[in-house]
């Protein structure tokens, strides 16, 4: 089976087809299970995801209802398994969120070893596999704290993706990517470092020279901090050339 939780929540079936998962609270049931990767979810754990503040008083009856629902829905009842208080989803599939952080990790394995051409195409990969906001159709407990740490991730990646392309000369890429990046996020001093190493190392210093004068104001405005040391050295590099 495989398992898609970057995006909206969805599941092939084995034999191709897909899982019908019902409405957010078993949606939020089965990500809870699989963001564990076989561990056990406490009962309490799922309520709390489930309900927050507003339990019924036939609880404990209705995520037995959900989790039967969702077994079905899965198609193997041997999935979900019951044990220790909880609940673990012994899926024996793949899960696209832990393929990304597999082909992050590599890429940034093969970048620090400077096979930038390598990295390139793994963090390539696993920028293919986002399809948009992490769990968007899950209960706001459990997405919103996951939903910011895979997006941290992404950003990392698309990052890495950039200096990977400025490290093997791919420029043309590079630099819209890293301005995309800069625009969306204006205070993220290390995608602007690469804008300018993109910049420079297509022939445009003045306007790497411009970016740090720019990024400086942003800073100074919105945080009254000065660039810190990523940028301050991107910086200088530029300068030396």
């Amino acid at each position: 089976m495989e398992f898609r939780i970057l995006g909206p929540l969805a599941v092939a079936r084995a034999d191709g087809r897909p899982a019908v998962l019902g409405g957010r609270k078993p949606r939020t049931l089965l990500a809870a299970l699989l963001l564990a990767r076989g561990r056990v979810v406490p009962d309490e754990r799922l309520i709390s995801l489930l309900w927050a503040d507003n339990r019924p008083s036939t609880v404990d009856a209705q995520l037995c209802t959900y989790v039967s629902r969702l077994r079905k829905g899965l198609g193997r009842p041997s999935r979900l398994v019951r044990t220790g208080g909880g609940y673990l989803l012994a899926h024996g599939g793949t899960v696209d969120a832990e393929e990304f952080e597999r082909l992050a990790s590599a890429g940034h394995d093969e970048l620090r070893a400077g096979r930038a051409t390598r990295a390139a195409c793994l963090f390539g990969a696993a920028l293919d596999l986002w399809r948009g906001p992490v769990l968007a159709d899950v209960a706001e407990p459990l997405r919103a704290g996951e939903s910011a740490r895979f997006e941290e991730l992404r950003l990392a990646v698309l990052e890495g993706r950039i200096e990977a392309d400025v490290m093997a000369g791919d420029h043309v890429r590079a630099v819209p990517d890293a301005t995309g990046l800069v625009l969306e996020h204006p205070l993220r001093e290390r995608a602007r470092a690469l804008l300018m190493a993109a910049l420079c190392a297509s022939g445009r210093q003045a306007d790497a020279v411009a970016e740090y004068h720019r990024g400086r104001r942003i800073l100074a405005e919105r945080l009254g901090i000065a660039p810190g040391p990523v940028l301050r050295a991107a910086y200088q590099r530029v300068l030396s050339g």
